[in-house]
């Protein structure tokens, strides 16, 4: 009879992929990414623990929006608790001063809401240039 073996924690090779938004859609972006954070891409994928890799979105500014009007009308509220607190932002807004903000949004909406989950958005890394500064951890991965 064979049994299936379950890698540990410390046997997970975790790689380095840089994805470049430029000219891509936000949302099948956002899907890839999360797919990745998870390693189900991986043939080692199992959903109690945490087998995905880093990633690094570059030019993060720079992506498309499928929809009409959609920059206008759709709206990211945020709330402190207190009475009357509730603010609202455009996507447009959040696209020029907050695209860290924006893509950990999308991504954490795709991940599981629990510890796991919030270790794998960790592994998240946004930058609205080209240039990032985890070159030397990606010279040993791939780039995608």
């Amino acid at each position: 009879m064979e049994i299936t073996k379950t890698p540990k924690q410390n046997e997970i090779k975790r790689d380095w992929i840089v994805l470049d938004a430029k000219g891509k859609v936000f949302g099948r972006l956002i899907a890839e990414v999360a797919t990745i954070l998870r390693g189900k891409h991986k043939p080692i994928y199992t959903p109690n623990f945490d087998c995905g890799d880093f990633v690094i979105i570059i030019n993060a500014k720079e992506v498309q929006f499928n929809g009409f009007n959609k920059l206008e009308d759709k709206k990211y509220f945020t709330h402190s608790g207190y009475f009357g607190s509730t603010k609202s932002k455009t996507l447009a807004e959040m696209l020029e001063k907050q695209p860290e903000k924006l893509y950990r949004l999308a991504v954490r909406g795709m991940l599981p809401k629990t510890k796991l989950g919030r270790a794998m958005l960790k592994k998240l890394k946004v930058y609205t240039s080209d240039s990032h500064p985890h070159t030397a951890q990606v010279a040993d991965s791939k780039k995608a």
